[in-house]
C-alpha cells in the first residue's frame, strides 16, 4: 500500500494505491483502498503531522 498526502491551495489531497477488491471484516463491504488503521503523514498542520485513517469500498 502506497499512501501520498500533500497540502495544496489548504486542501489535504490524498493519493492511494487501490487494492484487488477484499472483503471487509464484516463481509458486509469489499474494502479496494485503506491504510489498515491510523498512518501518520508527512503533511503537517501548526508544525504537526496529519494522522488519517482510510477506508474506501464498494458495496457487492
Amino acid at each position: 500500500m502506497s499512501v501520498t498526502v500533500e497540502i495544496n491551495n489548504n486542501k489535504l489531497c490524498i493519493e492511494i494505491d487501490l487494492e484487488k477488491p477484499t472483503p471487509s471484516a464484516s463481509g458486509k463491504t469489499l474494502v479496494v483502498a485503506s491504510t489498515h488503521g491510523n498512518t501518520v503523514t508527512t503533511a503537517e498542520v501548526n508544525g504537526k503531522p496529519i494522522t488519517i485513517g482510510l477506508n474506501a469500498y464498494i458495496k457487492p
